[in-house]
């Protein structure tokens, strides 16, 4: 069994993480840390889990205790929390927060060594790699890594749709993208924009061409096609739904739409959970699943690249527990068998 530490459990992704997890095989969660919910049933807080379990809040963490430790933070507070904290130097990480996935994957923090049954605290900081976690792009790289980076969910949909296309360098110029997610995109705590009455019959946009996931987006892009001179410009959306990603891109592209699709069909053949259609999909297939579903379709000389995703499980908690899966030499579906919400 894999022995699992969750900081920040108290969240969306905390408590989807713990719903997940709850129905894998080879998992345990050791503890939930939630400092402001210390004591508390975690059915309190993540109400959907009534029944399912009773497991407490703690604001232990006992690192010497799990095999790999998921951190749930807001972004911006994983590598503060790194930097004040101790973990042992055999434990796993994996960050569903955006401090480690761009760049500077090369990291300053102080890493405990365990010896025996005791740690061993030092002042020596180490430097330390994430690994970007995108299984698509990176699977080698995340089956021998110990600090992982999980991908954004915008990021994640994003590259999806345009992988194949950037691989085979069938695409030139600006890819325009356009995606629109859920309300808990947004995170737990509520503000101006996430609350029910201002969310509801509504849409809107924000973060036009800044959106924080350009970053891990274009250095894929340059990792894939090194020197590509067409800039990413993408309008993000607030849609009226609470989970979800839906995301259309377009581009320039000389090939022919069946030349297209078998690009697209052999680049994502063994891809455990991202599925190349012939349909444009819908949004409900892919809900309270891991699933990504991809198409292609051409008017005139531009490329339609569409994907969607649930922002919770592929976007975050699902794309995590399979970067675990893979980092533990399990079947990267272990625990992520999951049927979509459709109905």
């Amino acid at each position: 069994m894999i022995k699992i530490g969750i900081l920040g459990a108290a969240g969306y992704t905390g408590g989807e993480l713990i719903r997940v997890l709850l129905g894998h095989p080879e998992a345990k969660i050791i503890f939930a840390n939630s400092e402001s919910n210390a004591g508390n049933l975690v059915s309190e807080v993540h109400e959907g889990l009534i029944g399912e379990t009773d497991l407490c809040f703690t604001d232990e963490m006992p690192f010497d205790k799990v095999d790999v430790v998921f951190f749930c933070f807001g972004h911006g507070k994983s590598e503060t929390f790194l930097a004040e904290h101790e973990i042992p130097a055999n434990v796993k990480i994996i960050d569903l927060a955006q401090d480690f996935r761009v760049n500077s994957q090369f990291h300053n923090f102080t890493i405990s060594q365990l010896t025996g049954d005791a740690i061993v605290k030092s002042s020596n900081r180490q430097i330390v790699k994430f690994v970007y976690g995108l299984p698509e792009t990176h699977r080698s790289a995340i089956k021998g890594c110990q600090h992982l980076a999980n991908p954004g969910c915008f990021a994640t949909c994003i590259q999806l749709a345009m992988l194949p296309a950037l691989k085979a360098g069938i695409i030139s110029g600006d890819i325009h993208v356009n995606g629109i997610t859920g309300s808990t995109g947004a995170g737990q705590k509520p503000g101006a924009t996430t609350h029910f009455s201002w969310r509801n019959d509504n849409i809107s946009v924000y973060k036009t061409f800044t959106h924080q996931h350009l970053l891990e987006i274009n250095q894929t892009v340059q990792e894939l096609c090194p020197g590509y001179a067409g800039r990413v410009l993408f309008i993000p959306q607030r849609g009226c739904f609470t989970r979800g990603i839906f995301v259309t891109a377009y581009a320039k592209c000389d090939l022919p739409l069946e030349e297209v699709q078998r690009i697209y069909a052999d680049y994502y053949r063994d891809a455990a959970f991202t599925h190349f259609v012939l349909k444009s999909p819908d949004m409900k297939q892919v809900v309270n699943t891991n699933k990504a579903l991809v198409y292609v379709e051409r008017f005139e000389d531009q490329l339609l690249m569409v994907s969607c995703i649930d922002n919770l499980l592929k976007g975050a908690v699902g794309q995590a527990v399979q970067n675990m899966n893979l980092m533990f030499g399990l079947d990267e579906t272990e625990g992520l068998r999951l049927k979509a919400s459709a109905f």
